[in-house]
């Protein structure tokens, strides 16, 4: 439902509204088309990209009025949205006064890469034709993506667009609410800087370790989720060479800071004040860790952004062999065991964990004598 406002009544006489809290959950409706950057990949005379998305879908749709290329092979126009967003549906309006076959066949694709110019990216619909004048809508699924391609695959096509319109909620950078730490700081450039969604790339909005061996930046995202793309800013002031040959790892273990984790990808180089994705492929993992092995290095990180899916619930089953002069059929010894093992999850980084016994533990006495003579009770639990 869209809406400015929001009604809470009780319909009917001598009736009392008491509301302890209201929340509303929802996204910004609107054209997220308006405020990008387009371009495309040829201009036809003053046909320029922009005017793909400058409004006029009812209200000019001629072709002085449109974005167009010239006749060429594998003609693309391009939307940049300046940031990652759930695409739920793209509406395209097509040329009014002639030429309505032009769209035939135009792909619209929806993700974060520019590789092939962003025409790689994952197809949210295929165009078969759109009469003169009219606007289609075509629903992508909350496709994530920064950029929206629109490419007529083929020689001697050309693409003009009269209106493109994009719907849809900004994808949740998951590094937000987790918490940031890394092997040492220099001067204030604190791990939490990378997370804090600042504009600032210079310097003083960084993160930033000594000058040290393997210095390494974790962050806890605090439950496990299905990680597909970390998108890391680099600094812009000076030494963008800093964070060349930097690891990224994915994973739930905090064996060597995270370090240990499977890699999600290596950074060769990222220009001064630019922001590159990595993507990750669904990798699942509460840890996000980004480390430079060697000596002499320096880890200076101006954002960090993470997108997936999430939390994964997960349920496990370990069976486990005690030795323990206890007796693990009582209840009240079971609760405490699991009370330790719960403790020893948390020093490891696992919290919010719920433990339970999937079965009675299973006791098998063995005449194991110590040294002070004291019989020993092996108990196996499943």
């Amino acid at each position: 439902m869209v809406g400015r406002y929001v009604v809470v009544q009780i319909p009917g006489d001598l009736n009392i509204l008491s509301i302890v809290e209201a929340g509303v959950y929802g996204y910004l409706a609107g054209n997220r088309a308006v405020g990008g950057a387009t371009l495309q990949s040829s201009t036809y005379a003053d046909l320029i990209a922009e005017k793909a998305i400058d409004g006029n879908r009812g209200l000019q749709q001629l072709y002085t009025g449109c974005s167009s290329t010239l006749n060429e092979t594998d003609p693309w126009w391009r939307l940049d949205l300046h940031d990652v967003y759930r695409v739920s549906n793209v509406i395209v309006t097509n040329r009014k006064d002639c030429c309505a076959e032009l769209i035939n066949g135009a792909e619209i694709r929806i993700g974060n890469s520019l590789d092939n110019n962003g025409n790689n990216n994952p197809i949210c619909a295929v165009i078969p034709a759109i009469p003169a004048g009219e606007s289609y809508n075509y629903s992508c699924d909350g496709l994530d993506g920064r950029y929206v391609n629109i490419h007529i695959p083929g020689d001697g096509k050309i693409l003009l667009l009269c209106e493109v319109e994009v719907y849809g909620y900004l994808a949740e950078n998951l590094a937000v609410p987790g918490a940031a730490f890394q092997s040492s700081t220099s001067m204030n450039g604190f791990a939490e800087k990378a997370i804090d969604r600042g504009l600032q790339q210079l310097y003083t909005g960084c993160s930033s370790t000594l000058n040290e061996t393997d210095p390494w930046w974790k962050l806890d995202l605090r439950y496990i989720y299905r990680i597909n793309k970390v998108v890391i800013t680099n600094r812009k002031d000076c030494c963008a060479e800093q964070i060349n040959g930097a690891e990224i790892h994915v994973g739930n273990s905090l064996e060597n800071n995270g370090a240990n984790n499977p890699i999600c990808a290596v950074i060769p180089a990222i220009p001064a004040g630019e922001s590159y994705n990595y993507f990750c492929g669904g990798m699942e993992g509460r840890y996000v860790t980004l480390i430079i092995p060697g000596d002499m290095k320096i880890l200076t990180l101006c954002e960090v952004k993470v997108y997936g899916q999430g939390p994964c619930l997960k349920k496990s089953f370990v069976k486990l062999l005690f030795h323990s002069s206890k007796d693990l059929t009582d209840p009240t010894m079971r609760k405490n065991v699991l009370k330790r093992l719960g403790s020893a999850l948390a020093d490891r980084g696992f919290t919010n964990v719920t433990l339970s016994w999937s079965q009675t533990p299973k006791q098998e006495v063995m005449r194991i004598v110590n040294d002070d003579n004291r019989e020993c009770v092996v108990t196996a639990i499943e």
